[in-house]
């Protein structure tokens, strides 16, 4: 260790995603000596792949409200002083074009390259130093000379290339979804190294999966889309429900999965905002199927199997409309209406968009993202326990919690 270089500055951000490239770029501002370490080869491939290739990098109407957090209010201070408003006009400084796609949702025009670009060049117009493939092997942290506290370097990390002794330390290691890009639990082992509590981390925004024996007759389908309303508990999404080889995923299911815990059932609306009660009286007395009524408001292949398993728990046989009991249809409604299934699990941290859970925010200032325990230690981004909903949000906590910590390190 004696042998490896030494160099000496005044930030060190471990992680060189949307968060630790934000938070450069704001120290760099305000001529802090800043260096960015990050493992992978490749920049910000997290950002590369999002909002399919064209990075949906915030959306215009954030709210706290957005965002799950052991505190839910946390998140309010950087959300409010680095808002959506903010970035895109560093979009517009680029010459960056965008659109609105739904809800708010904001997207390049082109490819998330440029939002990756465009971050890089920011970074090299303040002298950001970066060292990329590179490993952490282990961080100290080093004792405030009494005698000269300003000159003292409150840590040590050290890599296989150098030593680096840093005044701030930042870390935006990102959380453990999608690994088969570089994912790793880096930032959740620096924080227990320091003593840092940590809430339990879960994969979040991702597929929910079902046992095989309930799941059966639904394996055609994968690739159907449904417009449905989402429900556990009170909170509810109405957006498409997918179906996939092994259970649902989609933006509604995307959305629930990050309030599901196991064992919950979810409740599924298949006709959101219309009365099924209405669609059946003007066929009541007609000799239409049941299966064909239906599959004038839902995809065929999907009514078929989905009144097969009304017939496997109810009894109630596909028939003519004019052949069924009022008890039978007023079953078939509030089916349609509320249709419970309890799912098995997740897909996993390979297909989850985000971590929920992380770094305690009570062990956090939410003005600076600075432990409240250990001076000069920052946690920003998803390794922090705050977790946006689908649609630009945890872009945004990433911008704004990379440029509170940036303000003061």
């Amino acid at each position: 260790m004696s042998c490896l270089p030494t160099l000496t500055k005044d930030v060190a951000i471990i992680g060189a995603g949307a968060a630790g490239m934000m938070c450069a770029i704001e120290a760099g501002r305000r001529k802090r000596q800043v260096i960015l370490l990050d493992h992978a080869r490749v920049l910000a491939e997290k950002i590369r792949i999002s909002g399919g290739g064209r990075c949906n990098f915030t959306n215009r109407y954030i709210k706290a409200e957005n965002y799950i957090s052991s505190n839910p209010h946390f998140c309010r201070s950087a959300l409010a002083r680095y808002t959506p408003q903010d970035f895109i006009a560093l979009l517009e400084k680029h010459g960056i074009r965008y659109h609105e796609k739904k809800l708010g949702q904001l997207f390049c025009d082109g490819s998330a390259e440029q939002i990756i670009g465009m971050l890089r060049d920011e970074c090299s117009a303040v002298s950001i130093q970066w060292q990329m493939s590179t490993q952490i092997q282990e961080i100290q942290q080093v004792g405030l000379d009494k005698a000269d506290r300003e000159s003292s370097r409150r840590f040590k990390v050290i890599t296989e290339r150098n030593i680096i002794n840093t005044n701030s330390l930042v870390i935006a290691t990102g959380g453990l979804s999608i690994p088969q890009i570089g994912a790793s639990a880096l930032g959740y082992r620096i924080a227990e190294q320091f003593s840092i509590a940590l809430v339990p981390m879960c994969p979040a925004l991702v597929s929910l999966m079902f046992a095989e024996d309930d799941f059966a007759a639904f394996k055609g389908m994968a690739g159907i889309a449904i417009d449905a309303e989402i429900h556990l508990g009170k909170i509810s999404f109405r957006e498409n429900l997918l179906f996939t080889h092994r259970g649902i995923s989609g933006p509604a299911v995307l959305q629930i999965s990050s309030y599901w815990t196991p064992g919950a059932p979810i409740r599924i609306d298949l006709l959101p905002g219309q009365h099924a009660a209405d669609i059946f009286t003007s066929q009541r007395q007609s000799s239409i199927l049941l299966s064909n009524v239906l599959a004038r408001v839902l995809p065929r292949r999907f009514t078929q199997v989905w009144l097969e398993l009304m017939t496997t728990r109810f009894g109630i046989a596909i028939k003519p409309m004019n052949q069924y009991r009022e008890r039978e249809l007023q079953t078939i409604v509030d089916q349609l209406h509320h249709w419970t299934i309890k799912p098995t699990g997740t897909a996993g941290y390979r297909k989850a968009e985000v971590t929920l859970g992380g770094v305690d925010t009570r062990e956090l200032s939410s003005q600076t993202m600075e432990s409240k325990r250990i001076p000069g230690l920052y946690f920003i981004g998803e390794v922090v326990d705050v977790t946006g909903q689908l649609g630009g949000f945890n872009f945004q906590w990433a911008w704004s919690s990379g440029h509170a910590a940036g303000q003061v390190v």
